[in-house]
């Protein structure tokens, strides 16, 4: 047996370690009409988290029209309600120090654009990929889910601001589009999302883009991948037709 060939099974084990261990909760959007603040996906929160008392990293970063003080409080104030706890990155000295010793790191939405220049400015991008490809739970909502995929193209957000790389966490191989609509408005000229998604796809043809309606959730247990929540996805691919995808199928092969 070659050198060669024993370090492509090594490197192939090694890699399948990694991704077995990796547990993601990728949420849509935070709040339904008519209901509270992180309501509807509190219980899969706490069903990921688990019954420990866990305080989990809180990145605030997409905030831009409240203070990260005002983000941490809001969301501790239902994750206390499940018996966890999280604490704002920017109470740090040392982030990057922070993600290294977290239980588990929660990201929340806003403006996904200053989220990722703060978080290339920081240093933080590579050293959450790293504590989260070990095992380290991560939860996100909207910009927070779409800061996992592999860049931020799919964003519905305004650029506020420059990063300096488009490039994010790379947890998963496809992209999301958080908020994910079908309606087009009447007297709306505009492009709709679909118009908008399909335009990404033809320029990246080899990636998967799942439009993720709000109420909706994307869990990753390992190489395991599925939806929650009580709506269907949308799947597009470049050459094929739009696809419906249901909490009742196996969406494992988009990690493929």
């Amino acid at each position: 047996m070659s050198v060669s060939f024993n370090l492509t099974i090594f490197a192939l084990y090694q890699y399948t370690k990694i991704t077995d261990t990796m547990k993601l909760l990728l949420i849509s959007n935070s709040t339904n009409p008519g209901e509270g603040y992180l309501e509807y996906p509190m219980p899969y929160i706490q069903d990921f988290l688990g019954e420990k008392a866990m305080n989990a990293l809180f990145i605030p970063y997409a905030a831009v029209t409240f203070s990260f003080d005002e983000y941490e409080e809001k969301v501790n104030a239902r994750f206390n309600e499940i018996g966890h706890h999280v604490t704002g990155i920017h109470r740090f000295i040392n982030p990057v120090e922070a993600v290294e010793h977290a239980d588990a790191i929660v990201v929340g939405g806003g403006n996904t654009w200053q989220l990722v220049d703060m978080l290339w400015e920081k240093g933080l991008m590579k050293a959450i990929r790293k504590r989260v490809k070990t095992g380290t739970p991560y939860i996100g909502w909207s910009a927070g889910s779409n800061i996992a995929c592999p860049t931020l193209k799919t964003t519905n957000d305004m650029p506020i601001t420059e990063p300096i790389k488009f490039k994010t966490l790379k947890l998963v191989p496809f992209q999301i589009n958080p908020h994910y609509l079908d309606h087009h408005p009447a007297n709306h000229g505009g492009e709709t999302r679909e118009m908008r998604i399909n335009e990404f796809i033809e320029v990246n043809r080899e990636v998967y883009v799942v439009g993720l309606r709000e109420g909706s959730l994307l869990l990753r247990e390992g190489d395991e991948l599925s939806l929650l929540g009580n709506r269907p996805a949308r799947l597009f691919k470049y050459g094929q037709e739009p696809k419906e995808l249901t909490t009742e199928d196996d969406l494992s092969f988009l990690l493929a």
